[in-house]
């Protein structure tokens, strides 16, 4: 579908041609969905989580289906910056949506480690933080529920790559804007919220969990209101864009999002489900714009009408 619709989106220096992301751990390293549709209709693709070395994850069972959702405790499974940047980027880089590197350490030094080795490669137009890591050094305390210890972890990041810093919030946190405050005060050109949050599944007739690993992360539908109720707040507080994520599965997800004041999405779970979720919610949003005579989708970002109390 085509329209005269302004769809394009910048976060930090980084232009994107529309505001539809994939994910980061849902969509691998893109090259399992060339066969499945045109990879350069997206508006940039997040990559698996990338650590300094090769990491095996978590022992299986690591997937669960839940209603409206799915539990995952892969533990952040993948190649390694080496063997990522040898082998999987240059696929990446014959594309033409920006490519963003997720990113995780167990410590400080270890996150702005990759980001000196990502700077190295100009194929890669941003990075995504993930702060929802266990500091090794503080006692296994996730960086992300801090907000010092978030904010010591983008600063080292931003030192270290000269282009596009994202960090990906998590929600498992008494109040999410705090954090998201931190993060832009130490350089931050973006936020993407939310992260998956905790959960767990048991097995009645056997008593023990689902997962091996015993909880693991809730995606989905399921928690597409607390994500919608996140941006919201964040985008409110914040004066750098906002990509919103969480139970994106069709173009009012996505549009629900952009209302409540995220300038971009990521597509995650609904990629399991049907592997053409972006395309989809891309075609919808386009439809959406034709529709009600939307010039740009710029013009829908953070217009919820919030009924304020009297004072």
């Amino acid at each position: 579908m085509s329209t005269n619709a302004d769809l394009s989106v910048t976060i930090g220096g980084m232009a994107m041609i529309n505001p539809v992301m994939t994910a980061s751990g849902t969509f691998g390293y893109a090259r399992e969905f060339d066969p499945l549709f045109d990879l350069n209709r997206l508006g940039g693709i997040v990559v698996k989580g990338l650590s300094l070395e090769p990491t095996p994850g978590n022992p299986p069972p690591r997937i669960v289906e839940t209603s409206c959702g799915m539990l995952n405790a892969i533990g952040l499974e993948n190649v390694g910056i080496e063997a990522f940047i040898k082998d999987k980027l240059p696929f990446l880089s014959r594309l033409q949506p920006p490519v963003v590197a997720n990113i995780y350490g167990k410590t400080i030094e270890e996150y702005a480690e990759l980001a000196a080795r990502i700077d190295g490669e100009t194929a890669i137009a941003g990075v995504e933080v993930n702060i929802s890591c266990p500091n090794v050094k503080a006692g296994g305390v996730a960086f992300g529920v801090d907000p010092i210890a978030a904010h010591d972890v983008v600063r080292a990041v931003r030192q270290r790559f000269s282009r596009t810093v994202i960090v990906k919030l998590s929600p498992n946190v008494t109040d999410i804007t705090a954090i998201a405050r931190s993060v832009e005060e130490a350089g931050a050109d973006g936020l993407s919220l939310i992260n998956t949050i905790t959960g767990m599944a048991i097995d009645i007739d056997s008593r023990k969990p689902k997962l091996a690993n015993t909880t693991g992360g809730l995606s989905g539908p399921a928690i597409k209101p607390v994500a919608v109720r996140m941006v919201w707040q964040v985008a409110q507080t914040a004066g750098i864009p906002v990509i919103g994520i969480g139970g994106i599965q069709t173009a009012e997800d996505a549009i629900e999002f952009f209302i409540a004041g995220a300038s971009a999405i990521q597509v995650g779970t609904a990629n399991f489900v049907n592997p053409r979720a972006t395309m989809d919610v891309l075609d919808g949003i386009e439809a959406y714009l034709q529709r009600h005579n939307i010039p740009r989708v710029a013009d829908l970002v953070g217009t919820i009408q919030v009924k304020t109390r009297d004072a």
